[in-house]
């Protein structure tokens, strides 16, 4: 069964509205990594007490946000639905197995698991190099197994966590199909929807889903991510990115430290 409002007051539903606001926002602001936010925001902004649901829900908000940023891209011609297709099928056996496993997990131990990941995270942004998307595709050859083998792995963890994990797709395709940055990014939100919609609806044959508070965060994420997308050109990216990538270090540690209990107990 999904629910649907019960338990929101008005303030959880304008709270919703803005927690996509500031994920959208993000997203059209440094192009990426935002999406990581949504699950901290939920719990700790909102107020969700159900680990559980929001990863659902939020699983499937990016999902949706995932296959509407897919138009442009694909108008554009930096979609290889092809390669998207190979790297997404077996993803879906992945996210399956991974969202199980989240369902079975314990929720705090399930966020401090999470935090670690933010984490993680949030220091590849540190570390990674800004990149030219103008550049002409790398030139290595595709590799099927590669790209499937890779496609479940990310699965399994987007599943898990209820995250897109663009962040591991991205260069996952740069290295196994010869794809250069932007073809990679394009082509990527085949499998973050896929993923996020499979993992959603695993989620929501347990009740874990709350398809009113995935609405009013896509709408909020939609007015974000055209504010963002607008001041993008106007601000050092790379120095975006570091600040953001601050922020996700700080929320991680304090959610490690406020699930702590689930391990230390």
């Amino acid at each position: 069964m999904i629910t649907l409002i019960i338990g929101l007051t008005y303030l959880q539903i304008l709270l919703s509205v803005v927690s996509g606001f500031i994920v959208g926002f993000s997203l059209g602001l440094i192009g990426g990594g935002g999406s990581i936010l949504a699950i901290p925001l939920l719990i700790y902004f909102v107020g969700f007490d159900h680990p559980h649901l929001a990863i659902g829900t939020t699983a499937l908000a990016v999902g949706i946000n995932a296959y509407l940023n897919l138009i442009p891209h694909a108008r554009k011609g930096n979609v290889n639905l092809r390669v998207g297709a190979i790297f997404s099928i077996p993803g879906i056996a992945g996210a399956l197995i991974g969202s199980e496993l989240g369902l079975l997990t314990p929720g705090s131990k399930l966020l401090f698991i999470f935090a670690i990941l933010m984490i993680v995270i949030a220091v590849y942004m540190l570390k990674r190099k800004c990149i030219n998307t103008a550049v002409e595709p790398i030139k290595r050859e595709e590799s099927i197994p590669k790209i499937a083998a890779i496609g479940l792995l990310v699965g399994l963890a987007s599943g898990f966590f209820g995250i897109g994990g663009g962040f591991l797709i991205v260069p996952g395709l740069i290295y196994s199909a010869g794809f250069n940055i932007i073809q990679a990014v394009g082509t990527s939100l085949v499998s973050v929807g896929t993923f996020g919609v499979v993992t959603a609806a695993r989620y929501a044959v347990s009740g874990d889903l709350n398809i009113f508070v995935t609405v009013l965060f896509i709408a909020g994420g939609i007015f974000g991510g055209w504010i963002g997308s607008h001041f993008a050109s106007r601000m050092p990216k790379r120095t975006l990115t570091k600040v953001f990538a601050v922020i996700i270090i700080i929320v991680g540690i304090y959610m490690i430290y406020a699930n702590m209990s689930a391990f230390v107990s």
